[in-house]
């Protein structure tokens, strides 16, 4: 049940957030758009491309920084209750530190579900539209659709079904024709794999057809090797990254890349991300009290206030600290997803039994 100080408080939370949000996103899209303005002028990336890529990118920033902006909205919206002494009336009224935090929580869970649905439902398609917008813009001889990729390389067409992490490619295409712009022959491969020391593609499984004066020959071929322009530094940007994928479908894709003998890392450790955030943006409330209500028994504010804003920053890189470590030493996705959140959540439980 939310009664009017429950409200009051968590709707003080809720507005500073709201603030802190705005300014986190803006100053990160700022950076993003000035650090895209060395690609301008490469193939058709122009100002237009740069703005649209800028906007599209806004949703992922909103959702990576939902956690830090709870945790400084909490911080400054209690800190201004603090200096006006409404926490002083708060307390008198009998409201304990714990119930408090439950009040600020009960409220703050609406940004919590603001955030799952951010992450489930806008940010996968607007990620995924800048990301394909750049790539073809950087590229203009490569396109992306729902077919798969496409490219031309001088008299050829072609296309690929999938590009998997490690760059293997599967349900190749290439579609020969001559200066009159007929057709010479066709290949299919079923997979594809680049050997970097000699700088070509091994074909497995493929299908030849040939077509010469009105007639086709066509053949199997188990192995076949086949030198292109196409490498797998212009192919990466085509890549399926996490963040295209809500928590459903990175699940469906873990299984994929299982099936295809794929290292999935990455991809458990961005999906346990996504299940945890909630948790995680609830622990960086919590972890924000304390430094309210020691500020209230000193006249350390400044530093308390400093101290916090640290801890949210490194709660952030802790996240992404952990994630090198399950890539190159093998943690588990779910324990380097899970470690800091717990970490930083016992340290506040610590801290606000000290308060209390």
């Amino acid at each position: 049940m939310i009664n009017t100080i429950d409200w009051y408080l968590g709707r003080t939370m809720l507005v500073y957030s709201l603030a802190a949000l705005v300014v986190l996103v803006g100053l990160i899209t700022l950076i993003n758009f000035v650090d895209g303005t060395k690609d301008l002028g490469t193939g058709s990336f122009d100002m237009y491309q740069l703005v649209r890529y800028t906007i599209l990118s806004v949703p992922q920033q909103l959702y990576e920084l939902f956690p830090m902006a709870a945790l400084l909205g909490t911080m400054l919206g209690l800190s201004s209750m603090a200096v006006h002494s409404e926490l002083i009336v708060v307390r008198a009224a009998g409201y304990s530190l714990v119930q408090i935090a439950a009040a600020v929580l009960k409220i703050g869970s609406v940004f919590i579900i603001a955030a799952v649905v951010i992450g489930e439902t806008v940010t996968p398609t607007t990620e995924s539209e800048a990301q394909r917008g750049r790539a073809e813009a950087l590229n203009e001889s490569v396109k992306q659709d729902e077919y798969g990729v496409w490219m031309r390389d001088v008299n050829s067409f072609i296309s690929v079904g999938e590009v998997l992490p490690d760059f293997t490619l599967k349900n190749l295409r290439v579609f020969e024709f001559d200066a009159e712009n007929r057709m010479r022959s066709a290949v299919e491969a079923r997979t594809a794999h680049y050997v970097v020391s000699e700088q070509i593609w091994e074909l497995e499984q493929v299908r030849q057809s040939l077509f010469q004066e009105g007639n086709v020959q066509a053949r199997q071929i188990r192995e076949a090797r086949w030198a292109s322009v196409l490498a797998p530094e212009i192919l990466s940007i085509f890549l399926v990254r996490p963040e295209q994928l809500s928590a459903f479908q990175l699940r469906q894709y873990i299984g994929h890349l299982q099936d295809n003998g794929q290292d999935t890392d990455r991809y458990e450790l961005a999906f346990w991300h996504k299940l945890i955030l909630p948790l995680s943006t609830g622990v960086m409330i919590l972890v924000a009290l304390p430094f309210v209500f020691s500020s209230l028994r000193s006249s350390s504010f400044g530093r308390s206030l400093f101290i916090g804003i640290m801890l949210g920053v490194g709660f952030f890189l802790a996240n992404r600290s952990f994630g090198y470590f399950v890539q190159l030493y093998g943690v588990p996705p779910l324990l380097g997803a899970l470690t800091p959140t717990l970490v930083f959540c016992a340290g506040a439980i610590l801290a606000l039994r000290r308060q209390a």
